[in-house]
Formats: C-alpha cells, structure tokens, sequence
C-alpha cells in the first residue's frame, strides 16, 4: 500500500491567503495658467482587493490546491494630481468543494462551514487606501505637503478540511466493488482495479432513480482499526457523517462475507456512535460468481435477522442494481426532512468589534542602557504602518495622533528614555526629546 503523503491530502490542506495592499495618496497642487498657488489636489489610493472562498459544486475534493497554495489579491491603484482617486485592487475568488470547514491555520478558530454552492466566506481584507493630500486640508493647514501610505493587506494562513455531502454513501471493505458499482449507476469514472485499495479518493456521481436525481459517494474501502487510522480510514470515515443513507456493499466472494459486513459497521460505530446508527441497505455484490451465491443461499436469513435490506446485485452485469437503489431511494425518501450537518467541533465564539483606540506598551528588550519598547493596538499600529517618514508633516501629524491616543504618555510611564527604540507593527523609531 502506498504510503501516506501529500499526494493523499486530498480532503485536507493548508493555504496562504494575501490581500492585496492599499494604494499610496498622492501629494499634488494645482498647476494652472492664473492659478499661481493652487490647492491640494492629492487624490487617495484605492483599496486592495480581499480574498474570498467559495463553494463550487463542480469540485469534490481538495486536489487543486495541491499545486497551487498561494492566493493574493490585486494591490490598489496609487492616486494622482486632479483629485484622482486610485481604482480599488479586484477581488480574489478561491473555489472550494462544498461541504469544506475552514479554519485558522495558526489560532485553530472555527470560521465556517462552507454547504452551500456559492456560499461566500471572506478570509482575508484588503488594505485601505492612503489619503491623498487634499483629505488633509483644514483652515490651520491649507496646503499640506505629505500623503499616506496605503495599507497593507491582511495575510493569513487557512487550514481547508472536506466533508463530502451525498444523499447515499456506498461503503464497504477494500474490493467490495463500490467503484465498479458507482460507475454502473452513474456517470462517474473511477478508478478500477482488482487490488486493494483501488480508490484512495471519494467519488461523487449522480444517479437518476425513478426520475430523481440523488448524488452518491462512493467512500474508499474501510479496514478494521479504520476508526484509529489503519490505511487511512479515519480520513475516509468522516465523509459518511454528511450522507443520509449507506449502501453497504458486501463481497458475496469472500471468504467470509457476514465477518466483513460486521467489521465495517463496527468500525463505523467507534469512530462516532451517529455513524453506525445511519440506515443502511445491503447490497450483497458479485452474483455472478458461484461462491457468492452459494454464500448468499447460507446467509440472506441471518442478514434479514439483522433488520437491515438486503439485496443481491452483481454490480458487473446489472443484475439486481436498480432495486437496490430503489430500496435505497425509499429508505432516503422515510427520513424526515434535512437538517444541514454543520461542524460543531469548534463553533465560532462571538467577540465585540475591537476597539481601535486601545493600545498595549511593553518593555520587548534591553542591551546595555537603551530599551526596546512594543506598542501594540489596531490604530496605532495602522497609523505608523501608513505614515510616509520621509515626510516631515506626516511624521508630525502621526506623533500628533499617537500622543491623541495616549501612546507617548504611555511610553513616558513606562519608563521611556532618549535613545531608546519604540516598536510599533514593522516600525522602528528612535525616542527623542522633539516628540510631543
């Protein structure tokens, strides 16, 4: 059996996300004929674009990123002279499967459950646009020579798990002859071949029973100790949580066809309790072959026992295959009405919008007599992140808001000197005495 690797991380991956950066304000005047001293006409930058997923019906696994897990957006456009604002950066769309969880890579938190096709999650925001001059005129200054940086875009890394979701999930041991099956019923092509193993992949397929249209999985072969992991099983178990009917496909060829029926549902019921609980219809498989009917003579009374439908099929001929979708049709028509299987497993947890005004200082470091002081808040962060500091009225004006905000008060208690380093995001500054 082939080992794990990445080549199997086909319901599971990691991406990274960028947004895209705001663009730059501009610094301009007016420049006309009779117009000596012209105003600011400094236009803004646009905003960057955001990264969004997206649920697409046409995908059921995670196999395009495998190549590709790297996503960022369109940076926004620089503004210009005449009030020209920049054009906002296009939006990034990522297609997902539906029924992918999505979450923080590095925090672990819950950020949806992505059902339904063309369901939007935005997972990354652009960065905004930086002030042109102009968005700077007040009666003190009536022409400001300084603009804003754009923003920086939002990065982040996403953890993608899939869970697939089909009205009937065919399950049973490697070579029970799901994939063969699922081929004779749908118009999915899977893989087939006589060995262990065949499908390392879930395939969807659809079916057309009596005029209703139902979408089956078909769910790679389980094996016992599948619940703890054996050749992947517990990464095959939980695409049955989403299906509402099992057609449990059992080799009439086998040596023990009844073991193996048994051994499934186990491993079913120890991985989760919901799961063995699930209805379930039997197709008992390969008819075709002596030793199936012979065991199917000995064991149709024992299953029956068992309260689950049982149906002979050779999913190679056709014989007995559209009763049993049938029977399965009926079963799936009982039940009551769905209800979504979102994940629970860690649901979001509400938390207020943050207030952008608040701010942390902490001492970060200290070589010899000069300290390295963090701030650490949204505002303050985003206003030294934006400020050009080759502009001498920018970097007032930034000192101006910091000490609005209570930051250099703050430094100043917390033990601040001349010559010492104040950190604020990817900002390095030196503390002197100028600084109000």
């Amino acid at each position: 059996m082939p080992e794990r690797g990445d080549e199997f991380l086909f319901d599971q991956v990691s991406i990274n996300v960028n947004a895209g950066d705001g663009g730059n304000g501009a610094v301009s005047f007016r420049r006309e004929a009779y117009v000596p001293h012209g105003g600011p006409n400094g236009g803004s930058g646009g905003r960057g674009g955001n990264v969004y997923l997206r649920a697409d019906k046409s995908l059921n696994t995670l196999l395009p990123f495998r190549h590709k897990k790297h996503f960022k957006a369109q940076k926004g456009k620089n503004g210009s002279g005449k009030d020209q604002n920049g054009a906002y950066g296009a939006d990034t769309y990522i297609s997902v499967p539906p029924g992918t969880v999505v979450r923080d890579a590095e925090t672990g938190e819950f950020l949806a459950d992505l059902l339904e096709a063309k369901q939007t999650l935005l997972v990354a925001r652009g960065g905004r646009g930086g002030r042109g001059n102009a968005a700077f005129t007040s009666s003190t200054n009536r022409a400001p020579h300084f603009a804003e940086k754009g923003e920086t875009g939002q990065a982040r890394r996403l953890f993608l798990e899939l869970k697939l979701i089909a009205d009937l999930g065919i399950i049973g041991k490697p070579n029970a002859g799901k994939s063969t099956f699922l081929a004779a019923v749908t118009a999915a092509r899977p893989k087939i071949a006589a060995y262990p193993f065949t499908t390392l992949i879930p395939n969807l397929g659809v079916a057309d029973i009596d005029e209703r249209s139902v979408v089956l999985a078909d769910i790679p072969g389980l094996i016992e100790g599948a619940h703890e992991g054996a050749g992947l099983g517990d990464r095959f178990l939980k695409h049955i949580e989403r299906t509402r009917v099992l057609i449990h496909l059992v080799d009439g060829a086998a040596e023990n066809p009844l073991t193996d029926f048994d051994a499934i549902n186990a491993e079913l019921e120890q991985y989760k309790m919901a799961l063995g609980q699930k209805p379930q219809i039997v197709g008992f498989n390969k008819m075709d072959l002596p030793d199936a009917q012979t065991h199917f003579k000995k064991l149709k009374t024992k299953l029956a026992r068992r309260g689950v439908p049982v149906v002979p099929i050779s999913a190679a001929t056709g014989e007995g295959v559209q009763e049993l979708l049938r029977g399965a049709l009926a079963i799936l028509q009982a039940l009551p009405p769905e209800v979504p299987a979102l994940e629970t497993e860690t649901m979001p947890v509400f938390r207020p919008a943050p207030n952008e005004d608040a701010f942390t200082v902490t001492l970060e470091a200290k070589t010899g007599d000069v300290q390295i002081f963090r701030v650490r808040g949204v505002k303050a962060e985003r206003v030294a992140q934006m400020t050009n500091w080759d502009q001498e009225e920018g970097v007032q004006r930034t000192h101006r808001v910091l000490q609005a905000l209570g930051v250099n008060d703050a430094l100043r208690a917390a033990g601040v000197q001349e010559g010492d380093y104040v950190r604020i995001g990817d900002i390095e500054l030196e503390w002197g005495e100028g600084i109000v």
